[in-house]
């Protein structure tokens, strides 16, 4: 039985490798079970190496050090090429209140947090933990454990108390929910309000009738009005075109108009009257709307096109097309000249088979190329993460330089690649399950390794007097903040109950919780609040978790 002590019980690479791996395997099979209709997920992978290493389960230190490290910057970076596209664009008009607000709910828990140090005499290591395993941060806990390791101290105490937090963190939201769903929302403003994303892209068909417009260019039309628009089709005495800028409106002419949902009143004024025909449904044959033009998806595979305006590949004079709808990461976008193309962006382009066919041939559309992982981008960026996260910050009043550390370095490079790189021509594109499988690894091996470090003291820690205390922390960390902002949100400023559920998600990072809220909510009015306010919050509770560590420790 030599063979078995080698491979789980003394240690080696190889040995390293099958326990992570062991410990991976079960708790992602264990977090897939469901109990009341919560599930643990991934964060399960964190119990099954507590408990592993409860009974005596070890592998090398430096091994450790090194996977738990490598597992997190993995991890983050890709988490921020993910959420980088959206990220600056949260802050427009409605997303400033929602991450304001979501901001509200951050600074509220380190509150809780610096006062239970202080009043329940909590050391400020412990609280961090708690704090990030009441919002369920694990980027925030791998922050605080590299400044801990930085300063010169043990850094394992904090994942004690996210390990006996987290439990709580996961159901405490969904329960604070619940209760303001209870307590405060009646059925007007379950779906209704602000919420409403009137940005997304409207198709309607508009029949010329103004007579301000009579006989003037599409061109002068545009200039009369501030709504950007995109005209896919006029139909004209029985016949359809694709007009370009310069094309004369004629009174009786249809239109079939590409804008944004909030524009389609100020349309309907300028061009004189909006026909009732429902042109969103999905499962609409555009082909067969005529049969003089084709509509066909392309998407875009050259490296070369990334970042390029799409005005500037002029494919409407000289190809006698038109590009109505841009779709990207799920989302539709107005396609205006001004949009920069990204590697991956799928285009809808109407007219000629034959003009198309050639279109096809400028954008690539050879999806093979996609599936190929550009892993350089990935590569590269972590280590200009590691190199950003070594540079110390110094603020006043401190002691000693902030860095950002293994998990703000990497995050804040990844949500700038991810936002700049295609207008810089980087090809930063990957397929969301490639993303998904790296984010999962890297949050996998790290928690793997987390658990593993901290199971030897944590039922010792969970079955002391304190440890209820922990609890009771925790759960005042998680739920007080949401029900003080939800209450704002939902009585003093009138915002709809699914955008404020799914801010609420976004800023404890529970993407559980907001799986109930999209059960009890119709429409997409919560993940899209989730994404408005997830990165900012994730980002800010990185830097907190620091900068409580190296104010208050030094």
């Amino acid at each position: 039985m030599e063979w078995l002590n080698q491979l789980f019980i003394e240690h080696s690479a190889l040995q390293a490798v099958v326990v992570l791996s062991l410990i991976a395997a079960i708790g992602l099979g264990l977090g897939k079970i469901k109990i009341f209709g919560i599930s643990l997920g991934v964060a399960f992978v964190f119990f099954t190496g507590i408990v592993a290493g409860h009974f005596g389960l070890s592998i090398d230190e430096q091994m450790l050090n090194y996977a738990e490290s490598f597992g997190l910057v993995i991890f983050v970076y890709a988490l921020g090429l993910q959420v980088g596209p959206g990220f600056f664009s949260s802050f427009r008009k409605g997303g400033v209140k929602l991450n304001l607000l979501a901001t509200g709910v951050v600074l509220l828990g380190t509150f809780i947090a610096v006062v239970s140090s202080i009043a329940f005499g909590v050391s400020l290591p412990d609280a961090v933990g708690i704090l990030c395993g009441a919002t369920t941060n694990t980027p925030a806990l791998g922050a605080a454990q590299q400044t801990m390791k930085q300063m010169g101290i043990e850094s394992s105490t904090p994942a004690l108390g996210c390990a006996v937090a987290y439990p709580l963190g996961v159901v405490g939201v969904i329960l604070a929910l619940m209760l303001i769903r209870k307590v405060l929302v009646n059925s007007r403003n379950l779906n209704d309000g602000e919420g409403e994303d009137n940005n997304h892209t409207y198709i309607g068909a508009f029949e010329i009738c103004n007579p301000a417009i009579f006989n003037k260019s599409i061109k002068d039309a545009a200039h009369m009005s501030y709504p950007k628009f995109v005209i896919s089709r006029l139909w004209r005495d029985g016949a359809v075109t694709i007009p370009t800028s310069e094309k004369i409106l004629r009174e009786g002419d249809r239109l079939l108009v590409v804008a944004a949902d909030k524009d389609v009143q100020a349309l309907t004024i300028l061009f004189g009257k909006q026909e009732n025909t429902d042109w969103n449904k999905e499962d609409i044959d555009w082909n067969a709307i005529d049969n003089q033009l084709v509509s066909q998806g392309i998407v875009i595979t050259r490296p070369e096109l990334n970042g390029k305006k799409l005005g500037s590949l002029r494919l409407r004079n000289n190809y006698g097309i038109n590009i109505s709808r841009v779709y990207r990461s799920g989302v539709q976008l107005l396609a205006t000249p001004e949009l920069r193309l990204q590697l991956g962006d799928r285009l809808t382009v109407v007219g000629e088979m034959n003009a198309i066919k050639s279109v096809e041939k400028l954008l690539g559309n050879v999806i093979k190329n996609l599936k190929e992982p550009n892993l350089i981008a990935v590569f590269v960026g972590m280590v200009i993460g590691l190199m950003v996260g070594a540079i110390p910050i110094l603020l006043p009043g401190m002691s000693a330089p902030v860095k950002l550390g293994l998990a703000g370095g990497p995050i804040i490079v990844g949500i700038l690649i991810g936002t700049f790189g295609p207008r810089l021509h980087m090809v930063t594109y990957t397929t969301r399950s490639a993303n998904l499988m790296l984010r999962a690894l890297g949050l996998t091996l790290y928690l793997a390794c987390l658990g593993l470090s901290s199971g030897a003291h944590f039922f010792e820690t969970v079955f002391r007097a304190e440890g209820a205390m922990w609890v009771g922390i925790g759960a005042a960390m998680t739920i007080i903040p949401v029900i003080i902002i939800g209450f704002i949100a939902l009585k003093l400023m009138k915002i709809d109950f699914g955008t404020v559920s799914g801010m609420l998600c976004g800023s404890m990072a529970n993407p559980m919780a907001l799986t109930h809220a999209n059960e009890v909510v119709s429409g997409d009015n919560p993940s899209v609040a989730y994404a408005t306010v997830y990165p900012f919050c994730m980002f800010i509770r990185v830097i907190i978790a620091q900068l409580l560590l190296m104010f208050l420790l030094t």
